[in-house]
């Protein structure tokens, strides 16, 4: 099995249909509000990837949550937004997973696969990358018909990464991993996390972060060939 840089793809969102910056939404749309998945949340998939993970609404102990199952496979869901992390820095959401993978890791390929995480993709910078980097870009903005993201923060539930680790995707270092939970000891539990992402952006990449674009949750496992289920809360970007 050939493992794919899911991570690397949406980072750039190379090749993504749909993954326009235009048309932004001023708050994410809340699992336990929203009558379908479509309001407000679109899938995400990549290419030459054909098994997709499934995602539907369920109600768990009385709240509306979404359900991802997992099996061999790869795709999310995706908010479009566009919000200053200065004036909502802190993401916060809950989940719960049936187990972690027995082959994965964060630091090799082959492992780049997780029951449940959670992306946060940046606006582009393009002052502050080299000639060759925005040629390359542009070149696949032209080819994908549409503009590109830049850095992401992907926060995991690792297998083998302790938590609180920081380290580059094995694919690209365009996105960093963070490991907010690891292994199994609260797996089957619901847990609830919180981040300051402006804190999170700084300590990954030296600097301030840029505008926020996009939030997307995704269970995979395509590179390990495993199975797992994960639940997902409402996940939400406040100001405290």
């Amino acid at each position: 099995m050939q493992p794919r840089s899911r991570s690397a793809i949406l980072a750039v969102a190379l090749l993504v249909p749909g993954f326009a910056l235009a048309g932004p939404n001023q708050a994410i749309a809340t699992f336990s509000a929203i009558e379908s998945i479509e309001d407000g949340w679109e899938p995400l998939e990549f290419p030459n990837i054909d098994r997709h993970s499934r995602y539907e609404l369920v109600q768990d102990n009385g709240v509306q949550v979404i359900k991802a199952q997992t099996s061999n496979s790869a795709s999310g869901l995706i908010a479009r937004v566009r919000l200053d992390p200065e004036q909502r820095p802190v993401l916060e959401w809950r989940w719960k997973v049936s187990g972690v993978y027995e082959q994965g890791d964060a630091r090799n390929k082959s492992g780049d696969d997780y029951p449940a995480r959670i992306y946060v993709a940046f606006e582009f910078e393009p002052d502050k990358a080299g000639f060759f980097e925005r040629a390359k870009r542009k070149a696949m903005e032209t080819l994908a018909g549409e503009e590109l993201p830049g850095n992401a923060l992907n926060y995991i539930w690792a297998n083998k990464l302790p938590v609180g680790s920081v380290v580059p995707n094995p694919y690209t270092e365009a996105t960093q991993m963070i490991a907010v939970n690891s292994g199994v000891s609260q797996a089957g539990e619901w847990v609830t996390i919180s981040r300051n992402i402006v804190e999170d952006y700084k300590k990954a990449f030296g600097e301030a972060p840029p505008t926020i674009v996009g939030i997307a949750i995704m269970s995979d496992s395509d590179n390990t060939g495993e199975t797992a289920t994960a639940w997902y809360g409402d996940v939400t970007l406040s100001r405290q």
